[in-house]
């Protein structure tokens, strides 16, 4: 499968390399030479120097869906939550343990079988902090932001799903 990532990055080899280029060839074979050096640097990094780019990476991508509008009716908070997790962890059940939650309990929660609750995000909050307290300063609010951002979404983008039962519940009785 690596093989296949690497084939893939080299022949689509365009970011990083300029446009002062006067051929196509030019341009292309500088970005490949490019694109091998960066992956033989990646080559030689640490498993600790990896984890780290890719919670500074999540970290980023976290603030900027908070930032952005939101458009679609995907889950964000459990692909976060699954990214954050598989990225520390080789195995699920280790985060769970360290968290004081069952593993079952962390699988429905990543496979939208069960909404997490409030003890779930605090206890993901202080994970959070710490895991990311050598790396880059991580806000306390983010996963909370992102977790109702998703359900204010998902509760205004589809009002058929939740207004007709809700209506018969409600009467307005006061006079005006």
């Amino acid at each position: 499968m690596k093989a296949i990532i690497k084939e893939n990055i080299i022949k689509n080899v365009e970011f990083g390399v300029d446009s002062r280029y006067q051929d196509n060839k030019e341009r292309e074979s500088d970005s490949i030479l490019l694109m091998q050096a960066r992956l033989e640097r990646n080559k030689n990094l640490s498993k600790e120097q990896i984890i780290r780019a890719k919670l500074l990476q999540l970290k980023l991508q976290m603030e900027n869906y908070i930032k952005a509008p939101v458009n679609d009716n995907q889950n964000h908070f459990t692909k976060f939550l699954e990214a954050y997790v598989d990225t520390i962890y080789s195995k699920r059940n280790e985060f769970a343990k360290d968290i004081n939650i069952t593993p079952i309990l962390l699988s429905q929660i990543i496979n939208n079988h069960r909404d997490a609750n409030e003890e779930f995000i605090l206890k993901l909050i202080i994970h959070s902090e710490k895991a990311f307290k050598k790396i880059a300063r991580f806000d306390k609010t983010i996963w909370h932001e992102i977790y109702f951002k998703e359900k204010i979404f998902n509760t205004m983008s589809n009002p058929e799903k939740w207004r007709p039962r809700i209506e018969k519940q409600v009467k307005l009785n006061a006079s005006f």
